[in-house]
């Protein structure tokens, strides 16, 4: 197949004019997906207009009455959906000067012209059944004893006690929604409405309060402003680290400048195609793909500029190298590029459509990775660029010490069999603990702990039970007998709420049921029902609306991720079944943010992880096929599942979870820890052709390919640690896995690939 794959490709060469234009027209194509997609597309017939659902980062509930539910002409009191919500703790709220302090705060935001309105505890209604609406924060002139009853009585009124104020009175939510024709800096939102609050508090000397945002909006503006910066200045500061630790290695800085130029092209191409397509605003495809196609391409570009340098300092012309080295080294690289496409295709069987549109452009990415290592690099080596490329080469500190390096395998050789032993006991042992790790996934991670919405939604789930809210939407038939209907809605709510305080993760369940329960008096349901009339309509219609048939309940939920929550929401989903299975014509639905986390965002990271595992099975089948054996795809499985093993087990170990991110960085590291294999495996069957001696052709397949493994892992460990200095939590776990990974997979290439090969090392053949 080598011969064959040489004669296909040495055309990359002879016919460099060739090479060129399809480097041109590649390159032509991409910057019109960066300029004008659509009119590109739209002048070819081609539709791609795609509505992708995305993980939603709003904190709050999702599920908001549309239009057809909303209850017409009646003002509703909502507890979710605000743009901003700013915590605010103090032990002076029911006192005289603390109750005079918060009014003013409010009064002074409001007077902002960027504040639409602030929902507050004291905008709420009381539960008052003669209809007097009296204040539940009393004026400052009324008597210590009205302000311990008023307290009381905000503890007992279940729309502010958990929804506004907490279970011990000290903590206070302001509601507030913007006004956005008024909104000229996106610091307002944070800083900006803080300080507001700050400066009128310093008109009360004598109250102390602390405030803290959060919400949706402050919420996404950090995460974004926090994965920006630090996306741009620790990529900045690995891309300088591996420039650096390349022109060490290599000793050129020409031989630099071409290897890089190969995944700068690739990334640049695959991004230019993707945007025809109108996927760029999937996450995956725009942060995990350029790291995925950066480093394959950058791992192949640098085996086949060792080879090329090789050639040249062998005394070959820069023409003659440049197709030496494709011919010995572009196998591997096409090996690694169908291996990585074929793998990360499975995604294409995924359910969740984020996943499937992932895994089609990793196909695309990898397929263009190889094009631009097998076009660019050949190409510049072959002009006056590649002169003096070979200049360097051999005085590198891998290359001085590449003879000691092998000394490992020679060690290895000597006892195949005990290390192969321990490889595979060791890997099995590490893929136990592995499979201990559990799907997961918390908002909180978006962002540096340090940073204020961060902060206040701690505050937030350990004094209201969490900020995000989910919800349970009951519905029933029309019927003649509307008493009789709502005598059973309420007898529903009333096990419904049961339901939710049993499970301790819940926070503050309310309905029409809480409201009800609220008011005076006591008796059967029917009795309780009939006293709907006598709530405030704004209340009563938050909950229950009678035109459309619907009725709410929704509850507080923490962040402590879908992992913790995964069980409660499931045995709430069942607890409804079992509930609306005893009543005919009513149907139930759970909805809200932290829902659709758990449906979607889990699914998400199970269909990685089957992908992954589908990935190592086609991986296996595909070099059995190339290599003609049976024994090398076996062989093939060891050194690319050892170093995710590895990498399973640290996050394990550390109490972590698998996360998007984890599963994803797990993509980019399998196809490495392949791209490595496939080098090492492609020259032992190379040299396996000369000799019948199985350990002087892993010798031989080392001494080859070993440079530029021992290289590729010292620059990409380097590149990976200066990004754990980030201070985005996703940067960190994508860095340290990435870096265990890629050394572990050189340890498995050196030490257990050689023992397997020697132990199941078959006859030569004829």
């Amino acid at each position: 197949m080598s011969t064959r794959f040489s004669l296909a490709t040495s055309w990359i060469v002879d016919r460099r004019w060739l090479s060129s234009l399809l480097v041109v027209a590649l390159s032509l194509i991409a910057i019109g997906g960066y300029v004008a997609p659509e009119k590109i597309t739209r002048a070819l017939g081609i539709t791609t207009d795609r509505s992708l659902e995305t993980p939603t980062d709003d904190l709050d509930d999702t599920s908001e009455d549309s239009d057809s539910e909303r209850p017409p002409e009646v003002e509703t009191i909502p507890t979710s959906g605000f743009d901003v919500v700013i915590v605010v703790e103090s032990e002076q709220f029911f006192t005289s000067q603390g109750s005079e302090a918060i009014r003013s705060i409010v009064q002074n935001l409001e007077a902002q012209d960027y504040v639409d309105n602030i929902l507050w505890m004291d905008k709420i209604p009381s539960l008052n059944i003669f209809g007097l609406n009296e204040p539940l924060l009393p004026n400052r002139e009324a008597a210590p004893e009205r302000f311990a009853k008023s307290k009381q009585n905000a503890r007992e009124h279940p729309l502010i006690n958990g929804q506004f104020l907490s279970d011990d009175g000290n903590t206070l939510l302001l509601m507030v929604r913007f006004n956005y024709l008024f909104v000229d800096d996106e610091s307002i939102f944070i800083s900006g409405i803080r300080e507001t609050a700050e400066q009128e508090l310093a008109n009360h000397p004598n109250v102390d309060m602390d405030f803290f945002v959060t919400g949706r909006v402050p919420f996404r503006l950090t995460a974004q402003s926090s994965q920006q910066d630090n996306q741009l200045k620790y990529q900045s500061i690995a891309y300088g680290m591996i420039i650096l630790m390349s022109m060490v290695l290599f000793r050129g800085i020409v031989a630099v400048g071409i290897v890089a130029a190969a995944p700068f092209l690739g990334v640049f191409w695959t991004l230019g195609f993707v945007r025809y397509l109108g996927l760029q605003m999937n996450p995956f495809i725009d942060v995990v793909l350029p790291i995925l196609v950066a480093l394959v391409a950058f791992t192949d570009g640098v085996h086949l500029m060792v080879q090329i340098r090789h050639e040249r300092a062998t005394g070959l012309k820069g023409l003659d190298a440049a197709r030496e080295g494709v011919r010995k080294v572009g196998l591997a690289c096409f090996l690694t590029s169908l291996t990585t496409a074929v793998g990360f295709g499975s995604l294409a069987l995924a359910n969740h459509e984020l996943v499937r549109d992932f895994g089609y452009c990793c196909v695309f990415g990898v397929g263009l990775a190889f094009l631009s290592v097998v076009l660019a690099i050949p190409l510049a080596c072959s002009t006056w660029l590649g002169q003096r490329i070979h200049i360097g080469y051999g005085k590198g500190y891998v290359d001085r010490n590449i003879n000691r390096i092998s000394g490992i395998v020679d060690i290895v050789l000597r006892y195949p069999r005990r290390m192969s032993a321990v490889g595979i006991v060791s890997s099995l042992v590490l893929f136990s603990i592995s499979l201990t790790l559990r799907p997961d996934d918390r908002l909180g991670d978006l962002l540096p702990t340090y940073t204020e919405p961060a902060i206040a939604n701690q505050k937030m789930d350990v004094a209201m039970g969490g900020l995000s809210q989910a919800s349970i939407t009951i519905k029933w038939d029309s019927n003649d007998d509307e008493q009789a209907k709502n005598i059973e809605l309420f007898q529903i709510l009333q096990e419904i709420d049961e339901l939710l305080t049993a499970e301790k993760l819940i926070g503050h369940p309310i309905s029409i049921y809480n409201l009800l329960e609220a008011l005076p008096g006591s008796g059967p349901p029917a009795t309780r029902i009939s006293m709907l009339d006598l709530l405030p309509p704004s209340l009563k219609r938050s909950y229950y609306t009678p035109e459309n048939r619907v009725a709410q309940v929704k509850f507080r939920v923490q962040d402590l991720g879908i992992a913790t929550y995964g069980p409660v929401f499931q045995r709430i989903q069942d607890g409804t079944n079992r509930i609306i299975s005893n009543h005919s014509g009513f149907s139930m639905s759970l909805g809200g943010a932290p829902i659709w986390r758990w449906e979607n965002i889990y699914q998400i990271v199970v269909d990685l992880v089957t992908s992954l595992g589908t990935a190592a099975i086609i991986i296996f089948f595909i070099l059995a096929c190339v290599y003609r054996s049976l024994r090398i795809g076996i062989i093939s499985i060891l050194p690319n599942l050892f170093p995710l093993c590895v990498a399973g087990t640290y996050l394990a170990l550390t109490g972590q979870a698998l996360e998007i991110v984890t599963v994803c960085a797990f993509t980019c590291c399998l196809g490495i820890a392949v791209d490595d294999t496939i080098h090492f495996l492609t020259r032992y069957v190379e040299e396996k052709k000369e000799t019948s001696d199985e350990s002087e052709a892993i010798r031989k397949a080392f001494t080859s390919v070993g440079t530029a493994l021992i290289m590729t892992t010292l620059v990409l460990v380097c590149g990976f640690m200066t990004v754990m200095l980030s201070e985005a939590r996703e940067h960190r776990i994508f860095a340290s896995m990435g870096a265990i990974t890629v050394a572990s997979a050189l340890f498995g290439d050196l030490v257990f690939l050689p023992a397997i090969l020697k132990t199941f090392s078959g006859k030569k053949r004829a």
